[in-house]
């Protein structure tokens, strides 16, 4: 027989530790992590949520992940970034150059992580690649001469090439140094650079016929947010025009193009997630150097090649 005051003390136990528990369920706090990507279905992020897997991250068990698409519109990414901000994330992720800098111009106090990106030190992003000083770091994927050795491959591809028209967006805060490398990269293998401006989705009918007037004989199309969104209709222009094309991501050449070289993206963004986890772990921004490539895809689009009557040297 159960004593009353036994039954009593233990009655009024329960009814203090079941609100106490449910009160501590509720008040656990999941870090909360934002992500800038351009558009929602891409294979890409995917190697950011492997990423995280693999560290031990389930969004809504340990994680709460904010994702937020840009759709190729950059006019949208400042309310993108400060609708982060507001949210009160603990990171913020990015996945180009300009996502970084909304970012940055949104917040100069939560943790920002470049899974893509380029010259970030060139446009003050960081202080340095080695000691980014800020509340900004992650990877760059520029690398010394990678242009060059993509005009060396379109070269032994398509020999006869001598202009080249390239896609690119002046108004970008970076695309002018990736330009400036590419003019660099175009005469040391006598190649001629016809500059095509495009900004908007709605340029794309006069670019294209600037393109046919330059008398250009292949495509390089900046991977710019504007020019990823509508990749397709670039690659298709380019095949229907005979261009041979050489792109500075896979993705176009799963979408046509003849041939890109570039680092691995995927991998990119599956190391991103190992910035999100030092920095929840309590590492800061200023301390994690930015990492530049080590790993490079050459993807040559056969089907591509036979329709250009294009060879593909053994080599």
């Amino acid at each position: 027989m159960i004593d009353r005051r036994t039954f009593i003390g233990t009655l009024a136990g329960g009814l203090l530790a079941s609100p106490f528990t449910t009160f501590a369920q509720q008040t656990t706090k999941l870090p909360r992590v934002g992500y800038l990507g351009n558009v929602e279905r891409s294979p890409l992020h995917e190697g950011f949520r492997q990423g995280m897997r693999e560290l031990g991250y389930v969004d809504g068990r340990n994680v709460t992940m904010e994702w937020r698409w840009l759709e190729g519109r950059t006019d949208r990414l400042p309310a993108l970034a400060l609708e982060l901000v507001q949210l009160n994330v603990d990171i913020i992720v990015v996945t180009s150059t300009q996502a970084a800098r909304a970012a940055k111009q949104a917040t100069s106090t939560t943790p920002i992580v470049m899974a893509l990106s380029a010259y970030p030190d060139k446009i003050g992003l960081v202080e340095s690649l080695a000691r980014p000083g800020g509340n900004v770091t992650g990877l760059s994927n520029v690398a010394p001469d990678l242009m060059g050795k993509r005009f060396q491959l379109l070269k032994e591809v398509a020999p006869k090439v001598s202009r080249v028209a390239v896609l690119w967006n002046p108004a970008s805060p970076v695309e002018p140094f990736g330009f400036s490398d590419t003019l660099v990269a175009a005469a040391a293998n006598g190649v001629e650079i016809s500059s095509i401006e495009v900004r908007t989705p709605e340029d794309y009918p006069a670019a294209f016929t600037t393109v046919t007037a330059s008398r250009a004989d292949a495509l390089l199309a900046f991977s710019n947010p504007v020019n990823f969104k509508h990749q397709q209709l670039i690659m298709d222009f380019a095949l229907k025009s005979r261009l041979p094309s050489v792109s500075e991501e896979r993705s176009y050449a799963e979408s046509g193009c003849l041939l890109s070289y570039a680092p691995s993206f995927f991998e990119m963004l599956r190391r991103a997630a190992t910035y999100v986890d030092k920095i929840l772990k309590g590492a800061k921004p200023a301390d994690l150097p930015v990492e530049q490539p080590t790993k490079f895809d050459l993807v040559i689009n056969l089907k591509t090649a036979k329709a250009l009557g294009v060879t593909i040297p053994q080599s």
